[in-house]
């Protein structure tokens, strides 16, 4: 059945930002700044890993990984929003909506799985160190990349097929700054049982149990770590997971507070705020979080900047 005989609705209203008109250009250069130095900060990332021979590891790969991914993440909603701040419009047709679900559900199901996989490559590291590089070999590596693609792939298809089901007639106000899936079944006027059941199906395989992967591999880490006699093997095994906690803690902790803490009907701003933290914040502070408390990649920086100073 053709789109047009199940809705009657051609474009979506999306209402923004919960800020005064007065604040209009504030915020908008302030996203602005924070979406571009999303791009700029992760693309370094990128730079540094491929130009430096020393990064070539598996911790690595995948960090260059989700690097592109932050950057996809934050582009699929910032420039939208970007442009309807600025031109005070706030339509986005059918087709665009839909396009924006999926591009949203892809690159948000690879971080988590690319997180998960970072946690497993740091307990290899930590509590089987012996076998780190027979276990965390190359063909691993791009395996585990591929399946969380792959995964990622089906999930967005299938929520974004479901929703193509549905109908929307009347109402086409969203109280969003995307086209966020939730909000969108809300405003349906078909059952959206099943749409409901394969989130919280699909849901658990692709951010649940990811997550407790996640927290079984780092409570492994620390049971390794508490048998460590010396201070000073403590705090380098630390030392190669604080960042990667710091962005899991960041990651996870938005995902928590917007969707197994949703607010209230009548007030939505609070789920606004935390997808701003989920969407721009986050993928902003990676790079910083990865640099500053990374001693390879502050070291990998500053060789490429003498480098580039001696350089003829």
């Amino acid at each position: 059945m053709r789109r047009e005989n199940q809705s009657s609705v051609s474009e979506f209203l999306l209402l923004g930002l919960p800020i005064q008109p007065e604040q209009q250009i504030m915020f908008f250069a302030l996203f602005l700044g924070m979406y571009l130095t999303t791009v700029l900060g992760n693309l370094l990332i990128i730079l540094l890993i491929r130009l430096d021979s020393r990064l070539h590891t598996p911790m690595y790969f995948f960090l260059s990984h989700l690097a592109f991914t932050d950057i996809s993440f934050s582009s699929v909603t910032a420039p939208k929003m970007l442009v309807n701040m600025q031109t005070h419009s706030q339509s986005i047709s059918y087709a665009g909506c839909v396009s924006q679900v999926y591009f949203f559900l892809l690159f948000g199901d690879i971080d988590s799985l690319l997180l998960t996989s970072m946690a497993y490559d740091r307990y290899v590291a930590i509590c089987h160190p012996l076998h780190y590089t027979t276990i965390m070999n190359q063909s691993l590596c791009f395996l585990l990349v591929i399946l969380s693609w792959a995964q990622s792939f089906a999930s967005a298809l299938l929520h974004t097929l479901l929703l193509a089901r549905l109908s929307f007639c009347g109402a086409n106000t969203l109280p969003h700054f995307f086209c966020d899936l939730s909000a969108l079944l809300k405003l349906s006027s078909s059952d959206t049982t099943t749409n409901e059941l394969v989130i919280l199906t699909v849901g658990g395989v692709v951010i649940t149990l990811p997550f407790i992967c996640i927290l079984i591999s780092y409570g492994r880490i620390g049971a390794t770590i508490l048998r460590v006699p010396s201070t000073k093997g403590i705090c380098k095994a630390l030392s190669t997971c604080g960042s990667h906690l710091s962005v899991v803690s960041l990651y996870y902790g938005a995902i928590i507070g917007l969707y197994f803490f949703p607010s209230s009907d009548d007030s939505n701003d609070k789920d606004v705020i935390v997808a701003v933290l989920y969407t721009l914040v986050t993928p902003m502070l990676n790079p910083f979080i990865y640099s500053l408390r990374n001693r390879d990649m502050k070291g990998a920086l500053g060789n490429i900047l003498r480098r580039r100073t001696f350089s003829p």
